[in-house]
C-alpha cells in the first residue's frame, strides 16, 4: 500500500530530496510563501526568481521570447531555474526548476486570454500544465490563488508521481466546468538523462515508430555534420543536405545540440518534438554549444554551415575578444576537421554570400563555397514560427484533466 503524504508541503519535498529554484513571472507570485514560510525550507529552497518585467525575463533566458506567456517560455523558465539549482548545490539527479507564467486580470481589460503556464524540469522528465482562466469570473487575488496552486500541483506531481495531494484536490474544486487543465509531459530514456547529466557528449537517437531513444556509443568520426537548431526543420535545410551530400559524396547526419552558449539548455519536451522531425534520418543528440566543441566532439569530420554561422567563426566578439583566441580556434577547425561546406542565406534582408567574407587563408582554403546559383532558398525557421504564430498557433500532444 502506497504511504501516506506527509503533512506539510516542505517535509513531502524535504522527503523526495529535491533542491529547488523557482522562477516566477507575470504571476502565481502566491506560490512563494507556501514555499518559504514554513520551517526546513532552507533544506529544499535554493532561490526564487521573480523576473516581471521582460527586460528581466529576457536576461534569465538570455533573449527575449517569441511570447512571454506561454507553455514554452514556462519550459524554458523552468530550465533556467534547474541549471541554476545545479550551480547552487551540484545535485544532478534531486536539482528541480519550477517556473509559472501568467497573464492575469490587471487595470486595464486584456485583449487576450487569462492563462496560466507551470512547468517542471528536472533530470528525470520535463512537465508542463495550463489552464486558460474564464474572463471577469474572478479577482485578480483569486486569479493569483489559482496560478499559485497549479504550480503547486505541477510540482508535487513531478517528484512524487501522487496526483492524490491537497494542492491538486483544492485547485479542482475551484475550476469552473469550462476550465480544464492540459499537461504534457516527457520522461526521457536513459541516454538522454545521461546526455543532460553531462555523463556522455553526444548520443546517436533512433526513432522507431514514433518511439524515440538514445542508442550506445559509436563511432563519431569520419562523418558529414548538419548542425542546427532545426525549430523547425524546412525545405532550405533539406536542399542544403542534398547538396552536400552530392559535394561530400556520404549522407548528412543531422546534430541538434541540447545546450546554448548564452541561453538555457532545451527541455525534454521541446527536444522530442524536434527530433520527431528527423524521422527515418541519422540525428545526434550534443552538448556540443560551439563549433569548436563540435569540432572535438566529432573529428575528421565535415561541416555545413550557413553563412552567418561561418562569419561567427572569425568574429571576435564569440571569442571574448580575443584575436589569439580567434586564430587558436581557426587552427584547430583547420587541423581538426575534414572541411567545410558553406551555403550562402538571407541576412537583414540581403542575400549573405559567405565567398566575400574576409577570412584567414587556411580557413578558405579548407571550405567549400556553395555558389548563389547553386542553391539559393530565401525561407528561414524565425520566418516560419512567426507565420506560424499569425495564422494557425502552435499544436502539440498534450492531455486534458
Amino acid at each position: 500500500m502506497a504511504s501516506s503524504l506527509p503533512a506539510s508541503l516542505i517535509e513531502l519535498l524535504k522527503h523526495s530530496g529535491a533542491q529547488i529554484v523557482l522562477v516566477a513571472s507575470g504571476g502565481g507570485t502566491q506560490v512563494i510563501p507556501q514555499l518559504l514560510s514554513q520551517g526546513g525550507a532552507s533544506n529544499v529552497m535554493l532561490e526564487v526568481l521573480v523576473p516581471y518585467a521582460k527586460s528581466a525575463v529576457a536576461d534569465v533566458l538570455g533573449s527575449h521570447p517569441e511570447t512571454y506567456c506561454s507553455d514554452r517560455t514556462a519550459r524554458q523558465l523552468a530550465v533556467a531555474g534547474w541549471q541554476r539549482s545545479i550551480h547552487l548545490s551540484s545535485q544532478g539527479q534531486n536539482n528541480v526548476g519550477v517556473a509559472v507564467t501568467a497573464s492575469l486580470r490587471s487595470e486595464k481589460p486584456k485583449m487576450g486570454q487569462h492563462r496560466v503556464h507551470a512547468a517542471v524540469h528536472q533530470v528525470q522528465g520535463t512537465v508542463t500544465a495550463t489552464v486558460q482562466l474564464t474572463k471577469n469570473a474572478r479577482s485578480r487575488l483569486e486569479e493569483e490563488h489559482v496560478a499559485a496552486l497549479l504550480c503547486l500541483d505541477v510540482l508535487v506531481s513531478a517528484i512524487t508521481e501522487k496526483t492524490d495531494h491537497p494542492w491538486r484536490k483544492e485547485l479542482e474544486l475551484l475550476l469552473l466546468p469550462e476550465e480544464k487543465i492540459v499537461r504534457d509531459e516527457y520522461k526521457p530514456p536513459v541516454g538522454w538523462q545521461k546526455l543532460f547529466s553531462s555523463e556522455q557528449v553526444a548520443i546517436p537517437i533512433e526513432i522507431n515508430g514514433g518511439a524515440q531513444t538514445g542508442q550506445s556509443s559509436v563511432q563519431m568520426n569520419n562523418r558529414l555534420i548538419f548542425s542546427g537548431s532545426f525549430a523547425p526543420l524546412h525545405k532550405g535545410h533539406l536542399a542544403m543536405a542534398r547538396i552536400a551530400e552530392e559535394i561530400a559524396e556520404r549522407p548528412v547526419e543531422w546534430e541538434l545540440s541540447v545546450t546554448n552558449v548564452d541561453k538555457p539548455m532545451l527541455d525534454y519536451i521541446e527536444v522530442s518534438r524536434r527530433v520527431e522531425q528527423f524521422n527515418g534520418k541519422t540525428l545526434w543528440l550534443s552538448r556540443a554549444a560551439t563549433f569548436i566543441e563540435k569540432v572535438h566532439v566529432f573529428p575528421e569530420s565535415t561541416f555545413v554551415l550557413g553563412a552567418d554561422t561561418y562569419a561567427r567563426l572569425i568574429d571576435p566578439k564569440y571569442y571574448h575578444g580575443s584575436q589569439k583566441r580567434l586564430k587558436d580556434a581557426v587552427r584547430t577547425i583547420c587541423r581538426q576537421s575534414r572541411g567545410l561546406i558553406v551555403f550562402g542565406r538571407m541576412q537583414d534582408q540581403e542575400f549573405q554570400n559567405p565567398i566575400t567574407l574576409d577570412v584567414p587563408p587556411a580557413l578558405r582554403e579548407i571550405t567549400y563555397f556553395v555558389s548563389e546559383r547553386e542553391f539559393r532558398m530565401d525561407v528561414s525557421s524565425s520566418g516560419i514560427r512567426a507565420n506560424k504564430m499569425e495564422t494557425t498557433g502552435a499544436t502539440c500532444r498534450l492531455r486534458v484533466d
